[in-house]
């Protein structure tokens, strides 16, 4: 008898559920009412006031449970701030001391905003607790690979620049001679390297050119090494002329002492024999240019006085009709040609025969 009544019980159950659902469905069966479409904006949005007012008072209450965190985050963020502006002046402060202020403006830059990073990190952490670094550092290593293509050239100027000051082949203040461009530098930033040229202009050289190309560092010395060609005629005395230049160049101002200036035999021309003067000044541009008119206004002061003659390229033409009696009038050979072994500097041009004409005889 139980058996039956809790079959009876259970059957009742599944009916009454079944009506439900009949009832519910019941708007979708065709022929039922269909409530009216709206006519207005405010009927479709229907604004209920009671509904809003439950959302602003949900925000409320969520930003006062996130307030104390909010407040712990800038906190936090504000000391890692500070922490890092410290870093970066007693990096500065640093490389001042030992000369590198351009090596410790670029570090010094780079650990500050490494350290700001890390508290906006912490400090995002605190105020949302379901964000986690790690999600962070995965998407920024997702998005690193696309703003290294977007910024390949700014990122190789800058580490062609850190390498720059980290090896330091030269520094503010020395002159060099880069991919064309020649002056002394002014500064070496992160993208480029600032030089000014001796015409008064400024160049901005990209890092990557830089590193890249060869650099020629005209002040890496404290002294620097001078020369020029000086040619004179095959029948002077080389040695006479050698100590005449050495003399020059020993009372020249800004000529070194040490290493001692030297003449040398260069080269023996087509029409001149030349002597290549050498002599080392300071390595700056201005007493290298400066030192070298001094010199050149000496030698060819004292050679004149000298009497050894600056010869200058000369062009013999032989004509068909010449012949050697003529030619070798060693007389009448025009300046330009070695001296005589007596020492008689050469003589104007020969002597041009007389016009006669064809109609007449020459005599005998």
């Amino acid at each position: 008898m139980p058996d039956v009544l809790a079959q009876t019980a259970t059957d009742a159950a599944a009916h009454a559920a079944a009506a439900n659902a009949v009832a519910n469905s019941a708007a979708t069966v065709p022929g039922a009412p269909v409530a009216a479409a709206p006519h207005t904006v405010g009927q479709a949005v229907n604004i209920n006031p009671a509904f809003v007012l439950s959302k602003v008072e949900t925000w409320v209450v969520g930003f006062q449970r996130l307030l104390p965190n909010i407040i712990v985050a800038v906190v936090l963020f504000a000391i890692t701030f500070g922490v890092a502006w410290l870093i970066e002046r007693a990096f500065r402060k640093w490389a001042d001391q030992h000369d590198r202020a351009n090596l410790g403006a670029v570090l010094g830059s780079l650990l500050k905003w490494i350290v700001v990073l890390f508290g906006l990190v912490l400090a995002l952490t605190i105020v949302i607790p379901s964000l986690h670094p790690s999600d962070l550092v995965a998407g920024l290593g997702i998005g690193s690979v696309a703003i290294g293509f977007a910024f390949k050239d700014i990122l190789q100027n800058w580490l062609a620049g850190l390498l720059i000051l980290l090896q330091r082949p030269f520094s503010v203040g020395d002159q060099i001679v880069v991919n064309g461009f020649e002056g002394t530098v002014e500064w070496i930033e992160t993208r480029a390297t600032i030089i000014a040229t001796y015409d008064g202009r400024r160049a901005i050289i990209p890092n990557s050119d830089v590193y890249s190309h060869s650099v020629v560092v005209n002040t890496a010395r404290p002294t620097r090494r001078s020369q020029y060609d000086i040619g004179i005629g095959y029948g002077d005395d080389i040695e006479h002329a050698r100590s005449v230049i050495l003399e020059v160049l020993a009372k020249v101002d800004g000529v070194e002492a040490k290493p001692a200036p030297e003449v040398l035999v260069w080269d023996l021309a087509s029409s001149t024999v030349n002597l290549r003067a050498r002599w080392w000044t300071d390595s700056k541009r201005t007493d290298v240019v400066h030192t070298q008119a001094r010199v050149l206004e000496g030698v060819k002061v004292a050679l004149d006085g000298a009497g050894i003659d600056m010869a200058f390229p000369t062009q013999v033409m032989l004509f068909h009709d010449q012949t050697e009696e003529t030619d070798g009038r060693r007389g009448k050979q025009r300046e330009g040609w070695p001296r005589r072994p007596s020492g008689e500097q050469p003589q104007p041009a020969r002597e041009a025969l007389s016009f006669q004409p064809q109609n007449e005889k020459r005599p005998g």
